[in-house]
């Protein structure tokens, strides 16, 4: 499928879900991470949830992370430039919804991508190889690609792996894992 359908599809499939599916299927794929080789990383990206877009609830991640001392590290995007810039994520950090509904940090201890161990990466559906469908702004591609080489990308999705995505662009960075409420899909 052509990911202008896959976007489609998905878009769809999550307006269904209730906040208790939401939340149970979130907690799911929480529980999903514990089994993986990642655990003795230091720094790890996380996105914060888009309540209006129902995407998964990354608060049961970060109270993983959080139990586990792991240093956690959230985003701000620049829509003009299309980049992120990442903070540190401390008692003090202020978070203010975007525009966008993003909710971001407001400031803070900045950390470069090549100090990142491990990505959570959003997405609206994947395939059998770890391509993966987003919202079509190209953020996570543009940051990924400044990650060290090593970096373990783990996307997070409520529904299960495509067959294909058939349009696929030379700079889609690959998913290492992607972690579903009934399991783990390894590339």
């Amino acid at each position: 499928m052509l990911k202008k359908e896959l976007r489609t599809k998905y878009k769809a499939l999550r307006k269904e879900l209730t906040e208790s599916e939401i939340e149970q299927k979130s907690l799911a794929i929480a529980n999903a991470l514990l089994p993986l080789p990642i655990w003795d990383k230091t720094y790890f990206h996380l996105f914060l949830s888009i309540n209006e877009q129902k995407e998964i609830d990354t608060e049961f991640i970060l109270h993983l992370l959080s139990g586990k001392d792991k240093e956690i590290i959230i985003s701000k995007s620049d829509f003009e430039s299309r980049k992120m810039t990442h903070f540190l994520l401390t008692d003090n950090t202020k978070i203010k919804k975007n525009q966008h509904n993003i909710p971001e940090p407001v400031d803070g201890i900045e950390v470069p991508a090549n100090k990142i161990d491990v990505v959570f990466v959003p997405l609206l559906a994947f395939d059998k190889k770890g391509n993966r469908v987003g919202y079509g702004k190209g953020f996570y591609d543009k940051f990924l690609s400044e990650c060290k080489p090593g970096v373990i990308k783990i996307g997070l999705s409520f529904f299960e792996a495509e067959e294909l995505i058939s349009d696929i662009f030379e700079g889609d960075v690959l998913l290492d894992y992607c972690v579903c409420p009934n399991g783990v899909y390894k590339f």
